[in-house]
């Protein structure tokens, strides 16, 4: 039996959260068109892609916020309740 268009995308997004190293999450945002244009200008400049250019700049600045905490903040960082719908 063929599968549907909508059945074939569920699959694949869930075989997507087992991708790579730790998965892979699914983000879907708006943002500023300034914002989209400097992201493309940006990447296009580090010679890379838009989402490489985004997940590096994502870990660069967890990463600076993380070494500038104390033991006690850094447990209150990780422990931050999730953003409800």
């Amino acid at each position: 039996m063929a599968t549907t268009s909508a059945e074939r995308q569920r699959a694949y997004r869930a075989r997507r959260s087992c991708a790579g190293e730790n998965g892979e999450r699914r983000l879907q945002t708006w943002v500023s068109t300034a914002a989209a244009l400097a992201l493309g200008r940006l990447a296009r400049h580090a010679g890379t892609t838009r989402r490489a250019f985004l997940e590096k700049l994502i870990l660069d600045a967890d990463q600076i916020v993380k070494q500038a905490m104390s033991d006690e903040a850094f447990d209150q960082y990780f422990a931050l309740p999730r953003n409800k719908r």
